[in-house]
């Protein structure tokens, strides 16, 4: 064998930092030492695997097509690994979109860490946008999304129906209507999530386009801070059921009916269509689907904090 793995794993996280310096950290070894690896590596074939940018690196065509062959070869690596230590699953890495992270992918984490306590798992929760971008540079092995993702290099599989909901505070006028009509609608402040979102990206289409002009008084990246803006009366605002479950079972917070609007969507599996499916990967889909039995909405969820 002309290259080791060593050569391999250098490649791969140069190739995820685009930075020679950056990744000598991520690995515990010098710079000097991560350049010559690398440089060694383009020698030995006389192929280049990067353009120079300033200091930065960049996969050339021959680079992208050798990044999924590596992260392969190093995924096997760890389960082989693992298998020699006693059948301990190799390390896997989570993404989740927000939604999805705070109410179901850290039961879900939990539970695969105390099944599999010699095993590595990192969680990063994100918006949709960075998640999808993570799969599509190799540096997640599955992704829990909310939303559709338009990237034709990843595969997605529907997992369980959720939907918006609209709310308000308890003593806003809208909480004694009921049911609001779009008219109505599109009088008020609006406390939303930010754009790149799923979340947001379903309220742009089935809400915003339908109710042109809205004000939107504030937008935040975390549910919990809209949630916590509403309920201080500065607006409605429109998130996951599956966020607004408990709020709606303690009174703190109240569903505005919008039978005209359309608000229903996925949660999916979302995974790049050239990386593997290891073993952890698998394992830990098998227990997302466990976990969420035979629901098939965030509605029906059984959940430990909501009783």
């Amino acid at each position: 064998m002309r290259i080791t793995l060593r050569q391999m794993e250098i490649f791969a996280a140069i190739a995820h930092t685009e930075n020679v310096s950056r990744a000598a950290g991520h690995l515990s070894m010098s710079q000097s030492a991560a350049s010559n690896a690398l440089v060694e590596l383009e020698r030995q074939f006389d192929c280049p695997l990067f353009d120079r940018v300033g200091k930065s690196l960049r996969l050339n065509g021959t680079g992208r097509g050798l990044l999924p062959q590596v992260e392969d070869m190093l995924g096997r690596a760890a389960d082989i690994e693992g298998y020699l230590a006693g059948g301990v699953l190799g390390p896997l890495a989570v993404g989740a979109t927000l939604t999805i992270g705070n109410y179901l992918a850290t039961l879900v984490a939990a539970e695969y860490l105390r099944r599999h306590p010699a095993s590595k798992l990192r969680l990063h929760v994100a918006n949709t946008h960075s998640i999808v971008e993570q799969l599509s540079h190799f540096e997640l092995d599955i992704g829990l999304i909310e939303g559709e993702a338009n990237d034709p290099d990843l595969l997605l599989e529907p997992w369980l129906e959720d939907a918006l909901v609209v709310f308000c505070a308890p003593q806003h006028p809208l909480a004694a209507v009921g049911e609001a009509s779009p008219a109505l609608l599109a009088e008020q402040k609006w406390i939303v999530r930010e754009a790149g979102s799923g979340t947001r990206a379903l309220f742009d289409r089935a809400i915003a386009r339908v109710l042109p002009g809205l004000h939107i008084q504030l937008e935040l990246e975390h549910t919990e801070a809209i949630k916590r803006a509403v309920e201080s009366g500065l607006g409605i605002g429109c998130l996951s059921r599956l966020a607004l479950r408990e709020a709606f079972r303690r009174g703190s917070l109240v569903e505005i009916g919008t039978p005209q609007l359309d608000l229903r969507r996925h949660f999916y599996f979302a995974r790049h269509r050239q990386r593997r499916v290891s073993p952890a990967t698998q394992e830990f889909l098998a227990l997302c689907r466990e976990m969420t039995g035979s629901a098939l909405g965030t509605d029906s969820l059984a959940l430990p904090f909501i009783v």
